[in-house]
């Protein structure tokens, strides 16, 4: 399946209302019918004002974090649209991917040959 990989990247502490930025950015692709993501948590990163934000010892609120998605088109254009219209000042990468799913029970079994 062709799609995009979108990134948005934010910090552990960064909030929309009374809501993490992070758990934010859950619940608008849950709404819209994503069914997964990843939130990977980084030791370190430059922000775009060019401010280090970084997970220390005994604060992390400042750490850098990834929620990412493997999406269609169609549910790029949808959270995009969702994040955009929260008015949540958040910084996002959309790159093409091919995606899907491997192993696992197939559907259908491949037919018997005699």
């Amino acid at each position: 399946m062709k799609g995009y990989q979108l990134t948005f990247y934010t910090e552990q502490n960064r909030r929309h209302g009374h809501q993490l930025v992070v758990d934010w950015l859950l619940s608008i692709a849950k709404h819209a019918g994503i069914h997964g993501a990843t939130v990977v948590a980084a030791a370190e990163g430059i922000g775009h004002a060019g401010g280090r934000h970084a997970a220390r010892f005994f604060e992390l609120a400042d750490q850098p974090q990834q929620v990412i998605f493997a999406v269609t088109e169609e549910e790029a254009e949808t959270l995009i649209e969702a994040v955009r219209q929260g008015g949540v000042p958040v910084f996002f990468t959309r790159c093409p991917i091919e995606f899907g799913m491997l192993g696992g029970q197939p559907d259908t079994k491949p037919p018997t040959r005699r």
